[in-house]
């Protein structure tokens, strides 16, 4: 075990960023943000950058043992426009490999780099197999993008860093992500399966996904990609099913058809249309320890 106490966060504003600050905070860490914009609280000091210009704030690395990063544009927050992608893409792949380049020019005390990453690194054209950290990256656009950010993390480890990868699932919160439009949905009577509903969906509470950054940062043993996935994937039609169950709410409309969402949504309606199944098994072998294994039981949380 080794606690690394000073640790700067990319990607803070956002849906894990905002709890895994808090969690940092009340684990007792010493946590500042490198964000787009200046914002100074009490509790947690701001430093910017400019990842277009290459920019990063002098400072912003002092003292630093482990970066977490998780700055990265939406992937469901827009249709996919060729811009939106490329957007996608850079924000994710040029924002590391600045990290990168100050790591080596700074010479920084640097010891851990946990970066996020996601399930889509295995694509969404194989709904029977259950993918685990040695299979090789799928097909599409969100494969394409993971592959791309992850070859910028590796070149972290040449540094002598130890680099951990989280390919993270649907995360389940309270305050955003994928369970509140469906939850919507399904309180206002139009909860549906979306397309077959056979489409496997690897899920995670947001709180057992911001306790797996804290034990990669913890875990010296922990090295190279881990899925961040809960052990029981369930699929579309189940997950909505276990949200009107929770909520007390009927099931009365049947699924809706995938030219709908396709109209609706374009490209980016794979990723609702088609799903993947997740294995967590690796995760689960550095003796981390779910407080949610059971899609229940998370939504019991989340939803009381």
């Amino acid at each position: 075990m080794n606690a690394s106490k000073r640790i700067l966060l990319t990607g803070a504003s956002g849906l894990i960023g905002s709890r895994l600050t808090e969690m940092l905070l009340q684990k007792g860490y010493e946590v500042s943000h490198l964000s787009r914009h200046k914002s100074n609280t009490s509790k947690v000091k701001t430093f910017v950058w400019n990842i277009e210009s290459g920019a990063i704030e002098k400072g912003a690395l002092d003292g630093i043992d482990t970066i977490i990063h998780l700055a990265g544009a939406g992937v469901a927050d827009k249709r996919w426009t060729n811009s939106r992608k490329k957007e996608i893409l850079e924000s994710r792949t040029k924002s590391t490999a600045l990290l990168f380049n100050e790591l080596k020019k700074e010479n920084a005390p640097v010891k851990n780099f946990i970066s996020a990453s996601a399930i889509g690194y295995y694509g969404f054209d194989n709904n029977s197999k259950l993918f685990d950290e040695n299979d090789k990256p799928g097909s599409g656009f969100l494969a394409e993008v993971t592959s791309a950010w992850e070859a910028e993390a590796d070149k972290i480890e040449q540094l002598g860093i130890r680099l951990v990868k989280l390919r993270i699932g649907i995360v389940l919160s309270k305050k955003g992500g994928a369970l509140e439009p469906m939850a919507k949905a399904v309180k206002f009577l139009v909860g549906s399966p979306l397309g077959s509903g056979d489409q496997y969906m690897s899920w995670i509470h947001i709180e057992d996904l911001c306790q797996m950054f804290i034990h990669a940062v913890e875990n010296t043993e922990v090295r190279g990609a881990f899925n961040a996935v809960a052990p029981n994937p369930v699929t579309n039609k189940e997950m909505t099913e276990a949200i009107a169950k929770q909520l007390r709410k009927p099931m009365i409309f049947p699924s809706v058809p995938a030219f709908v969402l396709k109209a609706i949504f374009g490209e980016m309606g794979d990723v609702v249309l088609k799903g993947n199944k997740v294995s967590s098994k690796k995760i689960q072998e550095t003796r981390f320890n779910y407080k949610f294994t059971t899609l229940d039981k998370a939504l019991k949380d989340l939803l009381a």
